[in-house]
């Protein structure tokens, strides 16, 4: 994976390299005739840039998208959230300004001063009023074209330096995508009482009051897997709006035989996270203290 990351920031980097240099030819066309060729050079430049845009974008969602598929974690391009979370993942908008600092030791030393300074101003004040992601794409590459002297290398450094941080991003969240998902996986299939699985897991969720990312994807794979390993819809959990933890007890009440299946999904739930909080626990030792004689 880490090949077709490195794969996909060399061919980012070569792009990023031929389109600088297309628009730093254009620009020094125009000032070489005194403006003369503006009319033709100029637009040319701007599509250059635009080029450049596009394919990095392009490149960098391929990358996101390939990923997630090598983690086999379902992404449906048609559902808002799903799109937006690639297009999160692929921008990587907060890991530019890790890239910034090593963009800027691979050029010049004497016009580093110039580049930080485009950094450090936000490189447009007129993008401040774009989208986010808008915004992002026009401060990553106003910065290429800026600055004629160092455009060229400059667009390399940061289209790799970006691209391969997109890339480990999305190996990093994907990754964890994958990890929750297997233990959704594994709950349903040791499950013995599929009806009252995501009772527990949701109680257990909002135990101390607030619900991780981790939480709630969780949520949304065990439904999943419910619905395909054992054909269970819950109308009446997916119109719960406040959760009563007394009608949890109560449908624990009627259950028959061994619960500990049960009690393994509060644990592993207020586990996947990485942060068992006290009021969690405080749920899986009352879970316990009511059932203990069946665990």
């Amino acid at each position: 994976m880490e090949q077709r990351i490195k794969m996909a920031a060399r061919y980012a980097a070569i792009e990023g390299g031929l389109s600088a240099g297309a628009y730093t030819a254009a620009v020094v066309a125009t000032l070489g005739s005194a403006g003369g060729a503006s009319p033709i050079t100029l637009p040319a430049a701007g599509i250059s840039m635009l080029v450049d845009v596009a394919y990095t974008a392009r490149l960098q969602l391929h990358l996101a998208y390939d990923i997630a598929v090598l983690y086999r974690v379902p992404l449906d391009v048609d559902d808002p959230d799903d799109l937006w979370k690639l297009i999160r993942i692929a921008f990587t908008i907060k890991g530019a300004q890790a890239a910034s600092d090593a963009i800027v030791k691979s050029v010049p030393a004497l016009v580093r001063p110039l580049v930080k300074a485009f950094y450090s101003k936000g490189v447009l004040n007129a993008a401040r009023g774009l989208p986010v992601v808008g915004k992002f794409l026009l401060q990553r590459n106003v910065i290429k074209v800026g600055i004629p002297v160092v455009g060229v290398p400059l667009a390399v450094a940061l289209n790799y330096y970006s691209t391969l941080l997109a890339g480990r991003h999305a190996r990093a969240v994907f990754r964890n995508d994958a990890r929750v998902g297997e233990v959704a996986t594994n709950l349903v299939a040791r499950s013995e009482h599929p009806r009252s699985l995501l009772w527990v897991a949701w109680l257990t969720v909002i135990a101390d009051g607030k619900i991780t990312d981790d939480e709630a994807l969780l949520m949304r794979r065990l439904a999943e897997q419910l619905n395909e390993r054992h054909d269970h819809t819950d109308s009446d959990f997916a119109n719960v709006v406040d959760l009563d933890a007394d009608e949890v007890w109560r449908r624990l009440d009627n259950e028959t035989g061994d619960l500990s299946d049960l009690l393994d999904v509060a644990r592993k739930t207020a586990a996947v996270d990485g942060n068992v909080h006290k009021l969690e626990t405080a749920a899986i030792d009352q879970f316990r203290a009511r059932y203990g004689g069946e665990l």
